[in-house]
């Protein structure tokens, strides 16, 4: 992308063609599935999933400006990614993705600390995605956080 987009549709206009379909499926995914109280906008220059400020208006502590953030998406070089802080802060949730996730793909799970790389358009887990989005409320995932990365 050779801009920062500024609104969700930007970002979503400036996908390749040929990933379109499963950027939207995905997209489509955590919206259907993330509990009420989370917002959409742009974080990071990629589509985001936060807790507003209007519920917790501490912010992100690495910038308080910021709302929480929860799960991004984005269209990367090699792949669609999927940024789900949950994992990267709950053991418990993190082992039951890792598990789940070969039930689901034929391919090895690709993921770093809170990133799931889908290399394969064909096989991405829109089902245990939309299992994984419904784990956390946002006052689940506020306490989480404020017991995980903030000191009290």
């Amino acid at each position: 992308m050779p801009t920062k987009p500024i609104t969700v549709q930007e970002y979503l206009n400036a996908i390749p063609e040929e990933r379109q379909v499963p950027f939207d499926k995905l997209r489509n995914t955590v919206l259907e599935n993330i509990p009420e109280g989370f917002e959409e906008g742009i974080g990071y220059g990629m589509p985001a999933y936060f807790v507003p400020h209007s519920i917790f208006p501490n912010g992100y502590h690495c910038d308080p400006k910021l709302p929480l953030p929860f799960v991004s998406i984005a269209n990367q070089k090699n792949f669609i990614a999927l940024y789900h802080m949950g994992v990267y802060a709950d053991k418990e949730i993190y082992d039951w993705f890792v598990e789940e996730y070969g039930k689901h793909c034929k391919y090895k799970l690709d993921m770093g600390k809170s990133c799931v790389r889908f290399k394969k358009m064909e096989d991405i887990p829109y089902d245990l995605i939309a299992e994984l989005m419904r784990k956390f409320t946002p006052q689940q995932w506020i306490d989480l956080y404020q017991k995980s990365f903030t000191k009290q």
